[in-house]
């Protein structure tokens, strides 16, 4: 393997295995104690494993070998890739850590089932390294990446655009009112994404903008979510205390990206963008499409697969077979 003199980076990962007996027996155990069904956040599409994390973590070892440490966080459950290393070279690289380890002093949230309850404990694993990368199991790398497309003089790079908080928008109040009229008032508390970001931008007193992040693996530091643990401690002990996620939360990405924002540590760099499928929303026809940009623009660097296990079979087996052909399958990976 490769030696790099440069600061030491780690990469984290989340992942879940829905169809474990055992996780279904917690959740389903953890929903009848509170009156809830598997529906929302608790949706088995949530917690589903199509097998993305083998492809997720080929590519970190083939398109970013300078990470010292990759680590998977699961709660009481082994990913089987994990045998698959034994006995190579990356067997010392690839290392999982339990929830408990994370959780420590907070044990009474858990069981965990959400992901911005986790992530916001990720800087807590032992001996990581000060700059991370965060990413979900179906993020992953199409090209090579160097440390400073995520870390430069001590800043992180973010990727995203601005947008305007919907209260600074002239009128904004009286077309919320009016919407909320004809929508009734029985409608569900949805949990936005791009609301998420937003309460995070008003957490860090952004008032007129706040930055939107793309599904792509963001840079992290330890020391800075230290400090957000710190200056925020009401709003982080919401975010581990929720076992599911909740429209009040605030997703951690985005507390980060605005601190750093805030704080005139980071970099804003849209060189390097992503691509993102949603084969259960997407045609065939725009899915082919989006394979095609991506094999042609070099500027594409991360891809985003989402529940392609509900996808139909003819979508599924030509995001299959780009995925072998662009990443590769781990068994030949590490072969080779």
């Amino acid at each position: 393997m490769h030696n790099y003199s440069a600061q030491p980076t780690d990469a984290v990962i989340m992942w879940v295995d829905g169809s474990d007996p055992n996780h279904e027996k917690k959740l389903n155990s953890f929903l009848s104690s509170r009156g809830l069904n598997r529906s929302g956040s608790a949706s088995k599409a949530r917690f589903h494993d199509a097998g993305e994390l083998d492809y997720c973590i080929t590519s970190l070892l083939k398109y970013a070998p300078w990470l010292r440490t990759i680590f998977i966080v699961a709660d009481e459950q082994h990913p089987h890739l994990l045998k698959k290393l034994t006995g190579t070279r990356y067997e010392s690289v690839v290392r999982l850590i339990d929830h408990k380890i994370i959780f420590s002093g907070y044990d009474k949230y858990l069981p965990s089932f959400n992901s911005m309850a986790i992530s916001s404990l990720l800087w807590r694993i032992p001996g990581i390294a000060d700059n991370f990368l965060y990413l979900n199991d179906d993020f992953m790398l199409i090209r090579p990446v160097q440390p400073e497309d995520f870390f430069r003089d001590d800043k992180i790079v973010l990727r995203g655009k601005w947008h305007r908080l919907p209260e600074s928008i002239p009128g904004f109040q009286i077309l919320r009112l009016l919407r909320e009229k004809l929508r009734g008032k029985n409608k569900k508390n949805h949990i936005s994404y791009w609301g998420l970001q937003q309460s995070c931008a008003r957490l860090l007193a952004f008032k007129s903008n706040y930055f939107r992040l793309p599904h792509t693996p963001h840079a992290w530091k330890k020391t800075s979510w230290q400090k957000l643990f710190v200056e925020f401690p009401n709003a982080l002990q919401r975010n581990i205390s929720s076992q599911l996620r909740g429209a009040d939360q605030y997703v951690p990405e985005g507390l980060s990206s605005h601190f750093h924002l805030k704080n005139a540590l980071a970099i804003i760099d849209n060189t390097h963008t992503n691509l993102q499928l949603k084969p259960t929303a997407q045609s065939l026809w725009r899915i082919k499409w989006k394979l095609l940009c991506a094999e042609r623009n070099e500027n594409i660097v991360f891809a985003c697969v989402q529940s392609i296990e509900l996808a139909d079979e003819e979508k599924q087996k030509l995001i299959t077979e780009w995925l072998n052909q662009r990443i590769g399958r781990l068994e030949d990976f590490i072969a080779g």
